[in-house]
């Protein structure tokens, strides 16, 4: 439903099946390189295979009969094979690791593109360090799936089949008894692969979970200090941890007794070869070259279960990072909503909103039938206690959330059915928690325009008085203000968010309790700012402190998700209702910061009307 969004890290592991597509769309672009990859692991393992091959010829030919004019070019057989089995195995590693290593950047660039297109409400549910998660670590699995892993295994494969054919003719009845142990172990492999599966992938989910809220404990490290919490962020962490470390281990159990099964299979396979390969041997049907030859290929013929415990334990978790990244490349874009097809040209600024509902869960309406008319070029003011829908209308406004009925018109259009893109380049946000990026100040107050001209910033930051504490710093303009704006004041912060707008130039401004972090004084000084910034353009304020909305062109009382009063500062406070109680007691308040007891207590609480 409208305001809700579905998107949830914890979703129901998809079946093998469901996850091909995706792999078959990965492999598509990069087939050439795979199909030239199969063709160099052929080379490769027929390469590898002349070595045991010519055992049976040394030892029944050569050495028996000693015909020692065939040693020198069996040698060199040899040695050729081998180089040109060492050659195509460099070859292989180069292609396909590093067209392995172009796909995960693909992907990850692929991922963060599409998260940053999905709904505000979309991140309402999902922790930033979660989503990081997702983008780095999540796509890492896929190499082995375009890497050499696959076509090793399937070069491993390959090399199986190839033995089997010659180990059929070498002895049809050893290699019966040989197959029937491979093919029942195979059994016990499927089996298992489908009990790591669900590990893997909730190991992802853990370790997304853990580094969100690492993310979140380093984000508010002053915080964790100011209350002396280190120690129990500490011991948060250390359950996350033994989370993660109960999975790797309980992975680790299922990859032991694929090893321990592995090897026990080896050697039931040797002791059977060896005492019917022995019998044969005595009775004269299979001779010793033959029996030499026959362990040799054995060797090939087993070799793929051991890299079925290795490999296929990579593929597993690959797949299983396939499945995170595929739900979230399925959540829906912002603009991907079904009805935005229209566009809006430059916008005169006319807001309305008509009988507008709106709930973040179902059945937990949060604003019930707000309507009112913002004309373009005029102030209106939200005032309310917290919790009285201000935010979530201003949300509304922004786009950020649809309306579950009703509908918000920017010039006679229903922001529902308009391209984003065309409505939020003539938007400006001036948000009361001011982000700053970690970059310098200039880039943070050019991130609205990044094409700006020097002469349009520096103007922008002197009308924000940013020019006044950053001249103070020995490299002005181009200081580092660190992660989130670390190293300057909250009010310093403001002001370069406030800039920012300025050189945004929108046709629809959003003040969010844009003075919040200012002192008196800093905040008389850019009060010009705020009016230039604010003329001529549609304006919607946030504000606590009642004074600095006094000359709004409308007032817009909320409480419990319904507009209770509208007007000018002075109807409502001559109408003695819920405005006038919100503004007498913070008038109240803060003359008794200022005044002894009882000194203020003959003073007009009204203010002169502007």
């Amino acid at each position: 439903m409208p305001g809700r969004h579905r998107g949830d890290l914890s979703k129901k592991p998809a079946d093998w099946k469901a996850i091909w597509p995706d792999v078959r769309e990965l492999i598509r672009p990069r087939r050439k390189q795979l199909l030239l990859g199969l063709g160099l692991i052929v080379i490769s393992r027929t390469s590898g295979l002349v070595l045991p091959a010519s055992t049976k010829f040394l030892v029944d030919d050569i050495l028996a009969k000693h015909r020692s004019e065939l040693l020198t070019p069996l040698i060199l057989a040899v040695l050729g094979a081998t180089v040109l089995q060492a050659g195509t195995s460099f070859w292989l590693t180069q292609l396909l690791s590093k067209s392995a290593q172009k796909l995960i950047a693909e992907l990850r660039c692929k991922v963060q593109a599409h998260v940053g297109r999905l709904p505000v409400t979309y991140f309402d549910a999902n922790k930033s360090g979660q989503l990081v998660s997702r983008i780095m670590n999540d796509v890492e699995g896929v190499r082995n799936l375009v890497g050499t892993g696959l076509v090793e295994f399937l070069g491993g494969i390959l090399t199986a089949i190839l033995s089997f054919f010659v180990l059929l003719r070498i002895s049809p009845m050893l290699t019966g008894m040989a197959l029937g142990v491979v093919l029942a172990f195979s059994l016990v492999l499927r089996r298992a692969f489908n009990t790591l599966r669900p590990i893997f992938r909730e190991r992802g989910k853990l370790t997304a979970e853990v580094t969100g809220r690492l993310t979140e404990s380093l984000g508010g490290i002053r915080v964790i200090k100011g209350y002396h919490a280190e120690a129990r962020e500490e011991r948060v962490f250390q359950a996350g941890a033994n989370r993660i470390l109960e999975n790797v281990l309980k992975s680790l159990t299922g990859v032991s007794v694929l090893s321990l099964s592995a090897t026990l299979l080896l050697g039931l396979v040797g002791a059977l070869v060896m005492y019917v390969g022995g019998r044969q041997i005595l009775a004269g049907s299979l001779t010793l070259g033959g029996f030499v030859t026959f362990t040799a290929f054995l060797g090939f013929l087993v070799a793929p279960v051991f890299q079925v415990v290795g490999i296929g334990t990579q593929l597993t978790e690959a797949v299983a990072g396939l499945e995170r990244t595929r739900e979230v490349l399925n959540e829906q874009a912002e603009d991907a909503q079904p009805g935005r097809t229209g566009t809006l040209g430059p916008l005169r600024g006319d807001v309305r909103f008509e009988d507008v509902a709106f709930s973040y869960e179902a059945g937990k309406e949060v604003l019930h039938g707000i309507s009112f008319h913002a004309s373009p070029g005029t102030v209106t003011a939200l005032v309310g206690s917290s919790g009285s829908g201000k935010s979530t209308t201003i949300g509304l406004i922004s786009a950020f959330h649809t309306p579950a009925s009703g509908r918000v018109l920017v010039d006679g259009e229903d922001l529902a059915g308009v391209q984003l893109a065309s409505f939020r380049t003539q938007l400006g946000v001036v948000l009361q928690e001011t982000f700053l990026f970690d970059g310098t100040i200039r880039e943070n107050v050019a991130f609205a325009r990044p094409d700006a001209l020097e002469q349009e910033i520096l103007e922008a930051c002197r009308i924000a008085r940013v020019d006044e504490f950053a001249g103070r710093f020995p490299e002005r303009y181009e200081t580092v203000v660190g992660e989130r704006g670390v190293k300057l004041s909250g009010g310093q912060k403001q002001r370069v968010s406030i800039a920012r707008a300025i050189l945004a130039d929108p046709r629809i401004l959003i003040l969010d309790e844009a003075t919040s972090s200012l002192d008196s004084e800093t905040e008389a000084m850019i009060q010009q700012g705020l009016a230039y910034l604010m003329k001529g353009r549609t304006t919607f304020v946030i504000a606590h402190r009642l004074s600095t909305i006094r000359r709004a062109d409308q007032i817009l009382v909320m409480e419990d998700g319904l507009i209770v009063e509208r007007g000018t500062h002075a109807e409502l406070y001559d109408a003695r209702g819920r405005y006038y109680d919100l503004y007498t007691r913070q008038h109240g308040l803060e003359m008794n910061l200022f005044l002894a007891p009882g000194e203020g207590d003959s003073l007009d609480a009204r203010p002169a009307a502007d």
